[in-house]
């Protein structure tokens, strides 16, 4: 069974990997680098300053310090714990696919990319949706694009991403709640 779904996995990596195309490979090894995002990073911390006003500010941006590095170290230690080899650390692949990336990595289950930009995403989307209800949207559409890049540059298979995506939604979700906890406990509601 999960030999089966494995390959699966492969398959889908390899069709989806291929269709990647040199003439765009640059725009997605911009999508894939950490730091691109750091100007959406600071107008979402804009907007929430602008909305919650600075002392919220504060609690926001220890959360989401705390949110980051517990998604982070979570993602390592499923790498170490499952050790499943990265696409591109598969020798008989290395030949079917297109590897663009910087490096590869050693293991790949699951994708820190993913589950960062995915609970960056809810946490902000969630606390910003009472003001631009239709920024949620976007931020879940960004972070669906950099999960994918991952695949397109040839360092996660899907199942990386979904798992990745899956656990940082559920982060991004707890960390939200703990914000508003926070924020009543203080008074800064």
């Amino acid at each position: 069974m999960i030999d089966t779904l494995l390959e699966y996995d492969t398959q889908l990596f390899l069709y989806l990997n291929n269709l990647g195309s040199e003439p765009l490979d640059n725009l997605w090894l911009v999508i894939t680098n950490k730091l691109t995002f750091i100007p959406l990073y600071a107008l979402l911390l804009f907007l929430l300053y602008k909305k919650f006003g600075a002392k919220p500010l504060l609690v926001f941006v220890v959360v989401v310090a705390l949110l980051i590095t517990f998604t982070d170290q979570i993602t390592n230690v499923f790498k170490r714990g499952f050790q499943r080899p990265r696409p591109c650390g598969e020798a008989d692949l290395i030949d079917q696919m297109r590897f663009i990336a910087v490096r590869c990595g050693k293991y790949g289950f699951f994708s820190g990319h993913s589950s960062n930009s995915m609970a960056a995403a809810v946490f902000a989307g969630l606390l910003l949706r009472p003001y631009y209800k239709n920024l949620i949207f976007i931020l879940l559409f960004w972070s669906a694009v950099v999960a994918y890049s991952r695949i397109y540059v040839g360092v996660h298979y899907p199942l990386d991403l979904l798992c990745g995506l899956t656990f940082g939604a559920i982060s991004g979700f707890l960390f939200y709640k703990l914000s508003l906890y926070l924020l009543k406990r203080f008074g800064l509601s």
